[in-house]
């Protein structure tokens, strides 16, 4: 069994290499599961939640609630800040990463998991990353986008990003010591990437049975 949690900058192609890394550890990838679990937890459907989200104005934390387009950054998906408080949401997601944690297996991208889960010593955690200007011409390649858009969501998800860490957990999302592996992943082939995540896995895996 392999836990993987993993923090990606916008850019840096997590969405492609987490679900990679899942499949070659032959172990669950939550990310689309999360939401929908935190959404029971709360006792609110996702159709609820999107009958609500042009209501939702005002502050980052709302409009961090509403979700974001852009995939790379991880963040929790949304639910209106009227239908739940911002406490509400980040407590029912860790009681939901935990769950997954308990399994003993599964890639988790986002949801501020390293943070979450620092303290498992089975899961590896893991940050994707990269300079910005290579990161902008990644997300052009991986997602078609033009360049005024890439560099906007790259600005506003990158600033999302450390709010999120720093709001709820008081921690800088670059500190490296929430990681084990910190990959550029900007100039390692994503592929390569995936390797290394799957390699170190399998090695923090082998050192608890050893131990």
């Amino acid at each position: 069994m392999s836990l993987v949690a993993i923090s990606a900058a916008y850019g840096a192609g997590g969405s492609v290499i987490a679900p990679a890394v899942a499949q070659r550890l032959d172990v669950p990838f939550v990310d689309r599961a999360i939401p929908l679990a935190v959404a029971e937890r709360l006792e609110v459907t996702p159709d609820d939640a999107a009958a609500h989200d042009n209501k939702v104005g005002g502050s980052w934390i709302e409009r961090l609630l509403r979700g974001f387009i852009g995939g790379d950054a991880g963040m929790p998906t949304a639910l209106p800040a009227e239908i739940v408080t911002a406490d509400d949401f980040r407590r029912a997601t860790e009681e939901v990463l935990l769950q997954q944690a308990a399994t003993g297996d599964g890639v988790i991208l986002g949801r501020a998991a390293v943070v979450v889960l620092r303290s498992d010593p089975s899961a590896l955690r893991v940050r994707l990353d990269g300079p910005p200007a290579r990161r902008v011409q990644q997300a052009i390649r991986l997602g078609g986008l033009d360049r005024e858009t890439a560099e906007d969501a790259m600005r506003r998800l990158d600033r999302t990003h450390a709010e999120y860490f720093k709001h709820f957990y008081g921690v800088d999302h670059r500190d490296p010591s929430l990681y084990h592996l910190t990959i550029d992943s900007t100039t390692i082939p994503l592929q390569a990437a995936v390797d290394l995540i799957v390699d170190a896995a399998i090695a923090l895996r082998e050192a608890a049975i050893g131990s």
